[in-house]
Formats: C-alpha cells, structure tokens, sequence
C-alpha cells in the first residue's frame, strides 16, 4: 500500500512538472470562474434554465480534451481534481474576506458575491468531478477506436465532440438537479423542475458544443506543437518506466 502510494505521488510530481503551466492555469481559472458564475440564473422559462456558468465551462472541457489526449484520462482527472482544490481555497477564502466585519462602509452586496453558499459549492463540486471522469475516459475510450489514425484531425474532434458533448449534459443536470431541486427549495424559496434540469442540461450541451466546434481548431494546434517539442515525453517515458 505505501508502495503504492509512493509511486502514485511520484506520479502526479512528474505530471504537474510536465503539464505545460499556461495549460493547467487557464484549467484552474476557468473551474475557479465558472462556479462563481453558475450562482447566477441568467435563463429560465418552463422548459429550460441556464446559470452564467454556461459561459466559461466549455473552456474547462477544451483543456480536459486536450491533457486526456496529452497525458491520458487518468493525468487529466488528477489535474481535475487539483482545480477542484484550488476552486475550494478560493470559495473558502473568499467567506473568510466577506465575514471580516469593515465599519466603515456597507460591504452587504460585495460579502454577498463573493461569500457564496456552501450547497453551491458542493453541487458545482460534485458536478464538475463527475463530469470530468465521464469526459476525460470517454474522450481516451472513443480515441482508441482510431487505430489507423489516432492523431489525425478527425480523431480529435470525434472525441472532443462527443465526449464534450456529454459531459456537459452530466455536469449540467448533476448540478442543476441537485441545486434547483434539493437545495433551492430549502434556502432560496424557489425550485426548478426535473423537466427544467433536463431542459438547462441539453441546452447547455448544445451550447457548449458549438463553442468546442469553434474553438477546438485551437485545442488541435496546441497538441501538435506539444508534439513537435516533445511535451509530455517525459511523462510517458516515466510511467512505462514504472
């Protein structure tokens, strides 16, 4: 068991050293950014509702698409998991900053932004992870299909499409289901339909792919000059030495 630990720490210490910092930092940002947005309704009819984080997620999952291709699922899920952290710190300081009491002004409206609420916190949480094992080895498992061509341009977008496609749905209604139909009700007084979840969930797909559709000609560059300057080789050379 300590062996094993050892060698998965080792792991994740060689995977952080290789992931390209300007990669895993518009990751974090952009998990960091969408949680605080997904605080806010910026839709909703009967059918359908949409939270501001609809905005930035698809940058989360072009990055996810990218490191599964990079690395694998598994490095893709542990940098996951590091941006989750990181996106807990943040909420964590941000209630500290928001309960320091300041008499000299009233700070209400600012406390309450960035104070947030811990249930948000953890439906974005659940969501997000649930997400990202569903996109990062979805995406790994439609790209082992391409055996001719794994690299080619049409592999990459298969598996980005569909892979982006639906882990969006999953991130959408894990946390619009658990948000606007457990929690809603209990501290907002108002609550969201499962027809409303499904509707926010397939919307939000949709969106979301369109925006991979976009800007996945970017996320397809990115690998090809990693791959040109050998970025990850190091990664991969330590693990089938292990």
């Amino acid at each position: 068991m300590k062996e094993k630990l050892q060698s998965s720490w080792a792991d994740t210490r060689l995977l952080f050293r290789s992931v390209p910092a300007v990669m895993t930092t518009l990751f974090v940002v952009s998990v960091v950014i969408m949680n605080i947005l997904a605080n806010k309704t910026i839709y909703q009819s009967d059918l359908i509702g949409v939270d501001g984080g609809i905005l930035v997620s698809w940058l989360s999952f072009l990055c996810m698409d990218v490191l599964t291709k990079a690395f694998g699922p598994g490095a893709a899920t542990k940098i996951s998991l590091f941006a989750l952290g990181v996106n807990l710190f943040v909420c964590v300081l941000f209630y500290v900053v928001s309960s320091i009491p300041t008499p000299w002004e009233d700070f209400s409206e600012f406390n309450h932004v960035i104070g947030g609420t811990w249930f948000v916190l953890l439906c974005s949480g659940v969501a997000f992870i649930t997400s990202a094992v569903v996109n990062n080895f979805l995406n790994w498992g439609i790209g082992r299909l391409f055996r001719r061509n794994p690299d080619g341009r049409l592999a990459y977008v298969t598996r980005s499409y569909v892979s982006t496609f639906i882990g969006q749905f999953v991130d959408n209604l894990v946390f619009a289901s658990l948000l606007f139909m457990v929690f809603a009700p209990i501290y907002w007084d108002f609550s969201w339909t499962f027809v409303q979840c499904v509707g926010c969930a397939v919307l939000g797909a949709v969106l979301e792919l369109l925006m991979e559709v976009i800007f996945s000609p970017i996320g397809y560059r990115v690998l090809r000059r990693w791959e040109k300057e050998g970025v990850g080789d190091a990664y991969r050379k330590g693990r089938t030495l292990s």
